[in-house]
């Protein structure tokens, strides 16, 4: 009966699981695989900034990914840069597989490049993809899909981190690594043979210079997102997991699950976000919406900065904040990842929507590598008002968009 009613649906809804699918599947692994590159080497003695410097690499790929990736899903099709990025991911993850002394800093940090590589082609085919399964004139519709596709992917990316913290455990380091690739390697197959040829494929073939020609508002949106997610990773990527398990002695199960916990909490917020910014009055998110809500997660950070300096319920502050700050992100963050798409052409939308995450995935860069050498050198509320800053940053940034569609 499920497969019958799965076969009766419109060719874009198919389309649009199935891409959603692929997500899920991705982003399981990569978040599964950051916590256990994060647990595994800290657990082998590795400083927190020599940690940072593993995902070095894998940010900087996405942001080169991002920006030529864009190009090559417009001239190729979307189809065939998510299951180029599902490849990869199979790659680095079998990269992985070797015994412990061949897992130099720079072999990690190769690997590494492979899997942001392959999970920004991944990412930038998925969110492309929906602005073209999604009629023109159906705002709210795209704003819907788009908070569920970002939202889901995040609560899995939270599982991912619970998982990577388990599997470490019971599996080891390069048994959970096997386990992971030979899963998603179905996944590729199954991708290969049922997502569609032209899917998001430009009418004219788009020239390589196209990736830098934006609009002002894309190119505004794309500067605030990029302080934005450098303002989260700068303590969230390497910091706050280094500092539970050395402040509070939490062992790797209960500092994956927590951050597992966070992680999922924020993708269900992303899910509802339309919820929370106007749906019921029949709104979608403008340039004004995007500052009044970076404006609301200053506070947060700077609140947890506060309580540190004051040693006023360190562990308290820093759980609640950080549950706080958390699903004021995730609204932040959906309704940014609807404004591109919403801003993005319709012909070669993925030029569009790679520049931005371009700006993103650089954000992500100066966050893990601030994350690392500012908590090494200063502590965590140095990362706290370092955050505070960034935020000040975008939101000032995003005051300038567009106020109207």
């Amino acid at each position: 009966m499920g497969l019958l009613s799965l076969s009766a649906l419109p060719p874009q809804i198919k389309q649009y699981l199935i891409i959603t699918g692929n997500y899920w599947a991705f982003t399981l692994t990569d978040g599964a695989l950051r916590m256990l590159v994060v647990l595994y080497f800290h657990q082998l003695g590795y400083s927190p900034l020599n940690i940072a410097m593993l995902f070095l690499f894998y940010e900087i790929f996405g942001v080169v990914t991002n920006l030529v990736g864009g190009w090559l899903g417009a001239r190729l099709g979307l189809n065939n840069t998510m299951n180029i990025g599902l490849g990869l991911q199979i790659v680095a993850l079998a990269m992985l597989t070797v015994s412990t002394d061949m897992l130099s800093v720079v072999y990690v940090m190769a690997a590494q490049a492979l899997s942001g590589i392959a999970k920004d082609l991944n990412k930038m085919s998925a969110k492309s993809a929906i602005k073209t399964l999604v009629p023109a004139d159906a705002e709210g519709k795209l704003y819907q899909w788009v908070a569920l596709l970002t939202g889901s992917k995040n609560a899995l990316k939270g599982i991912g981190f619970f998982l990577g913290g388990v599997l470490l455990t019971s599996l080891g380091f390069r048994g959970a690594i096997i386990l992971m690739a030979s899963l998603l390697g179905i996944v590729w197959l199954f991708s290969l043979l049922t997502l569609k040829d032209d899917l998001g494929k430009a009418k004219n073939k788009p020239k390589f210079k196209d990736i830098f020609s934006k609009s002002q508002a894309i190119n505004l949106l794309s500067a605030a997102r990029m302080f934005l997610f450098g303002a989260r990773d700068v303590w969230f990527v390497v910091a706050l997991p280094v500092f539970l398990a050395t402040t509070f002695g939490w062992d790797h199960w209960w500092v994956g699950g927590f951050m597992a916990s966070w992680v999922i909490g924020y993708g269900i917020v992303q899910s509802f976000a339309p919820y929370f910014t106007g749906k019921k009055q029949g709104k979608v998110p403008t340039g004004r919406s995007a500052f009044l809500w970076a404006t609301y997660l200053l506070l947060t950070p700077a609140a947890i900065a506060v309580a540190l300096h004051a040693d006023f319920y360190v562990l308290e502050s820093v759980v609640v904040g950080l549950l706080v700050f958390g699903a004021v992100f995730a609204i932040n963050s959906s309704l940014h990842s609807y404004l591109i798409v919403s801003y993005a052409g319709r012909d070669g939308v993925s030029l569009d929507v790679g520049f931005y995450y371009m700006a993103n995935a650089m954000g992500r860069l100066i966050g893990t590598v601030l994350s690392g050498w500012v908590y090494q050198a200063y502590g965590l509320e140095a990362c706290l008002w370092i955050s505070c800053f960034f935020i000040t940053l975008a939101a000032f940034i995003s005051f300038k968009l567009p106020d109207k569609q």
